[in-house]
């Protein structure tokens, strides 16, 4: 996009559209053409694979585009790109789905929702049928881009931030969950948006502000807060906001450019509370043994809550890999409990909604550490309130309004 960054706003959205929804419905699409076309998709020629599974999409999807255009356009960009012998096969496919399009009857929910098999029996395993469907429903809807509103600005800037959004004809909603999380509808590109470089806003999931909420940092004594694996830092500015003058944090990630970001945020923000280091979290920094308040450990993981914004991360992930980050975690685990002190708070999180990553991963901690969970029901949104109360928060796509999100709060003993 920002190669093409002299197109029009309406031409780089219907871009963004066809290629987001195409690679989102992947499955569904093959599953159609190979339905209507003799020539298996395993075995078209590359381009002809792509350009017949954006069409199908625009057939299916964009209403707005007239089934005779689709098929036209395709017919010349197979020629216009050296496939000119192909131009009947193209048009005698599209031309037949969009006929019978609403024929197409699908054997099962993986190709329903274009969503490996595996993860459906996963998904299926865990919560039932009919909350996986809503998980299913909940990753194919518009996303609007959620952004967090600096708690420190007066409600005058306030106010005009709203009107310079209002201008540029940006829609605006306060999110249901937490009274500074704003959503925004019809924006093109987040760093032209007013009051961005000022510093007004960060763009955060309310799945990821909740995490602050749980910690339930804001305090009158100094507080260490150590975030161990923070790129791109929503959570550790979210702390060092709710801090201020009571206590500082220390954000880590694992490679130079991954920090960078976190400082190009904290630059932007003006926060003076927070630092921004290169670490490894599998080394045990023995400076920090026991000496900080709160260890947010938002860990490395599949992230399966965020299919709906990253959806590429279905194609790419697998049972084995699973398994991989599943001890990863533990690994990491196993070295950052040690910063906590003693009567201090843990807090693990994670973008999934795979149990082996999230409460089975929680059960496997406290059976070999001194930790012991305490509930968020007093820190939690009144609609999630209840969910909370065991101490730990499943958040999952299309059942609740955010991201596909788990967190737990863990208390360290003070003896064991």
């Amino acid at each position: 996009m920002d190669k093409y960054n002299y197109s029009s706003h309406r031409d780089k959205a219907f871009v963004k559209r066809v290629t987001e929804g195409t690679l989102e419905r992947k499955l569904q699409i093959d599953y159609i053409l190979d339905q209507f076309s003799k020539v298996p998709v395993s075995k078209m020629k590359p381009l002809i694979r792509n350009l017949m599974r954006m069409s199908v999409y625009q057939l299916l999807y964009m209403d707005s585009i007239p089934d005779s255009a689709v098929c036209n356009e395709a017919v010349k960009l197979a020629g216009k790109r050296g496939f000119k012998g192909l131009s009947g096969f193209v048009n005698g496919v599209l031309r037949n789905i969009a006929r019978n399009r609403q024929k197409i009857d699908y054997p099962n929910l993986s190709i329903r929702y274009s969503m490996p098999e595996w993860l459906v029996e996963m998904w299926t395993n865990a919560y039932g049928e009919e909350k996986t469907r809503c998980i299913l429903d909940g990753l194919l809807e518009e996303h609007p881009v959620t952004i967090r509103l600096k708690e420190s600005l007066s409600r005058q800037q306030e106010e005009e931030w709203q009107q310079w959004l209002e201008r540029e004809d940006v829609k605006v909603s306060r999110h249901p969950y937490l009274a500074y999380a704003y959503q925004l509808e019809n924006i093109e590109g987040i760093r032209n948006l007013p009051g961005y470089e000022k510093g007004y806003f960060v763009v955060q999931d309310v799945s990821s502000m909740l995490v602050t909420e749980v910690a339930a940092v804001e305090s009158e004594e100094q507080i260490l807060v150590l975030d161990v694996c923070a790129a791109p830092g929503g959570k550790s500015l979210h702390m060092a906001e709710k801090l201020g003058a009571h206590g500082n944090v220390v954000s880590r990630d694992l490679t130079e450019y991954k920090v960078s970001l976190i400082r190009d945020n904290i630059e932007r923000l003006n926060y003076e509370n927070i630092v921004a280091e290169v670490f490894d979290a599998l080394v045990l920094d023995e400076s920090l043994i026991g000496k900080a308040d709160v260890v947010l450990a938002d860990l490395p993981c599949s992230g399966l809550g965020i299919m709906g914004k990253k959806r590429d991360i279905k194609y790419r992930m697998t049972p084995e890999l699973l398994k991989e980050l599943e001890e990863l975690q533990k690994q990491i685990l196993e070295m950052v409990w040690q910063y906590v002190k003693p009567g201090g708070i843990l807090i693990y999180s994670t973008c999934t909604i795979n149990p082996g990553e999230n409460q089975d991963q929680v059960k496997w901690f406290l059976e070999e550490h001194p930790f012991e969970l305490e509930s968020l029901l007093p820190l939690l949104p009144e609609p999630l309130k209840e969910e909370g109360k065991g101490g730990m928060l499943q958040l999952l796509p299309g059942v609740h309004e955010t991201d596909g999100f788990f967190m737990a709060r863990m208390k360290r003993k003070i003896r064991v």
